[in-house]
C-alpha cells in the first residue's frame, strides 16, 4: 500500500465552504475511514469540528477562529449547518457530530485495537468514561487519562505524558474555545495521530447530563434539550447564539475561492 499525505487523504474528500469554514462534506462512514487510514499510514490529523454556536464565536475570537482552522479536516457538528448549507445551495450529506464520532471511532477502535487518550472533564467524570471505555468496548487500549482542570504552568508536563503514551486517538473533553486553542498550541508536542476535541461528551458518556432524544437531534434543537436541563445557567448564550447565527445565514455569502 502506498504512503499518502494527511493532506492527499483529506483532499479525496468533498468539502464545501459555509461561513467562510472549509467543511468535508462527508458521512460519519466516510469520517472514521478517514481516521483510521490516517492510524494506519500514522499520518496526524487535528479534527476540528463547528456548529451554529462555534460559527458565531469565531466571527469575534479570533484565536479561536485560528485554532479551528489550523485542523486538517473540519466536520459538520450542527444540523443547523447541513441545513444552512442546503439554503446556500451546498451539500452536506449529513452532520458528523463530535459525540457521535467519537462513539464510532470507540466501536471501531474495539474492533482493531486502537490506542486511546482521553483529557478533560471532571475528575470522577474522566474516571468514569475510562471505566466505561473497558467495560463497553473492550478491544480499546486505553492508554492514559487525565482531567481537565489545569494551569496553563502543567500544560508541558501534560502534552509530555500523551506523546510519551503513543495513543493513536487523544479525545479532549473541553469547553470551547479552551480545546481548540489546547489542540492548536501543543499539537505537535502531544505527537497523538489523531486529535479529536468533543467538548462536553464526557458528560453524556458517563451519565453526567442526558443527551437529547434522537427525534431532537433530527430537528436541530439538542440545544434546547441542554437548556431545559441548565435554564439558568444556558438559556441567555444560547438564544444570544442562536439569533446571532439567523444574523450570519441572513448576510450574502461572499464568491467562492
Amino acid at each position: 500500500m502506498s504512503v499518502q499525505s494527511t493532506n492527499d487523504l483529506v483532499n479525496e474528500l468533498a468539502s464545501i465552504r459555509l461561513f467562510e469554514v472549509p467543511i468535508a462534506s462527508v458521512t460519519m462512514k466516510q469520517a472514521v475511514r478517514l481516521v483510521e487510514d490516517c492510524i494506519l499510514h500514522r499520518k496526524r490529523l487535528d479534527i476540528g469540528v463547528v456548529n451554529a454556536a462555534k460559527v458565531v464565536a469565531m466571527q469575534k475570537d479570533l484565536m479561536l477562529r485560528e485554532s479551528v482552522l489550523s485542523s486538517d479536516v473540519i466536520f459538520a457538528d450542527g444540523q443547523s449547518l447541513v441545513w444552512a448549507a442546503r439554503l446556500a445551495g451546498k451539500h452536506l450529506p449529513e452532520r458528523v457530530a463530535g459525540i457521535d464520532l467519537m462513539y464510532a471511532l470507540l466501536e471501531r477502535g474495539s474492533q482493531v485495537g486502537f490506542k486511546v487518550y482521553c483529557l478533560g472533564a471532571e475528575e470522577w467524570v474522566n474516571a468514569r468514561v475510562a471505566q466505561k471505555i473497558r467495560d463497553d468496548y473492550p478491544g480499546v487500549q486505553l492508554v492514559g487519562r487525565r482531567n481537565g482542570y489545569f494551569s496553563a504552568t502543567e500544560e508541558p508536563e501534560i502534552a509530555k505524558e500523551i506523546a510519551d503514551s503513543c495513543a493513536d486517538i487523544l479525545f479532549v473533553a473541553m469547553t470551547s474555545p479552551l480545546k481548540e486553542n489546547f489542540m492548536a498550541r501543543w499539537g505537535d508536542a502531544m505527537n497523538t495521530t489523531v486529535t479529536h476535541g468533543v467538548g462536553g461528551s464526557f458528560d453524556v458518556f458517563a451519565g453526567k447530563i442526558r443527551r437529547a432524544p434522537r427525534i431532537m437531534q433530527s430537528l436541530g434543537l439538542e440545544w434546547l434539550f441542554r437548556v431545559m436541563q441548565e435554564p439558568t445557567r444556558l438559556w441567555k448564550r444560547y438564544l444570544t447564539s442562536n439569533f446571532a447565527f439567523l444574523r450570519l445565514l441572513a448576510k450574502p455569502s461572499p464568491p467562492e475561492r
